[in-house]
């Protein structure tokens, strides 16, 4: 999910590494009350992690599922009108239709909905004697790209990474898609649950346009706080001008609508 550059600033942005219960109305209290204390230090964006009002499982989907708007969505509309933020509400099972599908919503500071994002590339893994879990057991693909703007350029994913692919592709993935897109990078995920059924990376990052890591969380629940400087990232675009250099004549992205 990526925001829009529409002019050069300076902003806070918080990623929420949320604990997530299975008691969603605990979910959703600790949430808002995390969101106000990110708010009040000054944060202009802030976002949640993947599946924030559930545990994360293909069979906790449908149970936690809520059609948008809902009693979660309708909470973080409120939460962002209140606080005048923009606020990236993670994810949450949705169903539509006697589907179900893994969503973000975005709220903007006058709580208006901004985009919803039906995750497009469903996580299923196996790795023998490690872990298995197959979200397309239960979920749907979602079927379009979502953007929304703000006054920033930034790379934005509420993720769930586990215990195999946190330490061997979290921090990677980050930074490489920060360096090859030169742009802001951040990731929300949940605060890890040993006793969860699915445990959690935690580890909820910030990269620079460089690479660099400017915030990162432990495992706990926490606020990470970043302060993003849009200067830099057209710093390090004139210094390395890999965007003036594509070639059109031999590939270019298509974005097919459904």
């Amino acid at each position: 999910m990526e925001t829009v550059s529409k002019a050069m600033t300076q902003f806070r942005l918080a990623l929420i590494q949320l604990r997530v219960s299975s008691v969603k109305s605990d979910n959703l209290t600790r949430a808002s009350e995390l969101i106000k204390k990110a708010a009040s230090q000054g944060a202009k964006i802030i976002a949640l992690p993947e599946c924030f009002n559930s545990p994360y499982g293909t069979n906790y989907f449908p149970e936690y599922a809520e059609t948008i708007p809902g009693e979660s969505t309708e909470k973080l509309s409120e939460l962002a009108k209140e606080n005048q933020v923009y606020l990236v509400g993670g994810s949450i099972p949705e169903e539509d239709g006697g589907k179900f599908y893994n969503t973000c919503t975005v709220f903007g500071p006058d709580g208006t909905l901004l985009t919803k994002h039906r995750k497009l590339h469903l996580f299923d893994i196996d790795v023998p004697g490690r872990i298995r879990f197959q979200e397309s057991e239960t979920l749907s693909a979602g079927d379009s790209l979502s953007m929304f703007e703000t006054r920033c350029h930034l790379l934005l994913y509420p993720g769930a990474f586990n215990l195999t692919t946190g330490p061997a592709h979290w921090e990677l993935l980050q930074r490489g898609r920060a360096v090859d897109n030169q742009v802001f990078v951040a990731t929300a995920s949940p605060a890890r649950d040993v006793d969860a059924s699915y445990v959690a990376w935690g580890h909820s990052t910030v990269v620079s346009p460089w690479g660099e890591i400017l915030a990162q969380a432990g495992i706990d629940e926490t606020i990470v706080y970043a302060n993003i400087d849009i200067k830099k990232l057209v710093e390090v675009r004139q210094q390395i001008p890999v965007l003036s250099q594509k070639r059109g004549d031999l590939y270019a992205v298509e974005w097919k609508k459904p």
